[in-house]
């Protein structure tokens, strides 16, 4: 069952450009990290995908936002259901058992980019998939 949503991502080109706009909103740092092509290619399926990203949370909500940034020249809005597209890029669900939220998805034909990863920095489990129109999606098992 889905708990709630989890995240929202946005590809950027300028990473420390777009932090200082949030914190301008209100927003707050929280973890951020380099992001390598042996965890990222696995997420996204984009082979040699590598990048930084920054959390930001705003008090009061328990939607983070997730900055990131991907290594080489930006590439513009085409290419929706692609992880390393500039501007809203996916949404992130919060489930309480990705294994059987993943089969029960797949039971209804829907296609995974890659398998279960886990985030070796906090144990988060994570997968990305599509839905309607390509939108990326991902889902979100926290320890």
């Amino acid at each position: 069952m889905i708990a709630r949503i989890d995240h929202l991502n946005i590809v950027v080109s300028k990473l420390d450009q777009a932090k200082e706009f949030f914190f301008l909103l209100g927003f707050t740092e929280g973890i951020g990290s380099d992001l390598d092509s042996g965890f990222l290619e696995k997420v996204t399926g984009i082979q040699g995908a590598r990048g930084r990203f920054v959390a930001l949370h705003h008090p009061g909500s328990n939607l983070s936002i997730e900055l990131l940034k991907f290594d080489g020249d930006a590439v513009g809005a085409e290419g929706t259901g692609r992880a390393d597209r500039i501007g809203l890029r996916h949404l992130a669900f919060a489930v309480t058992d990705i294994e059987a939220e993943v089969q029960r998805l797949q039971e209804h034909g829907v296609k995974f980019i890659g398998p279960i990863q886990t985030w070796e920095k906090t144990g988060k489990k994570l997968v990305y998939f599509h839905g309607p129109d390509g939108i990326l999606l991902e889902f979100a098992q926290y320890p």
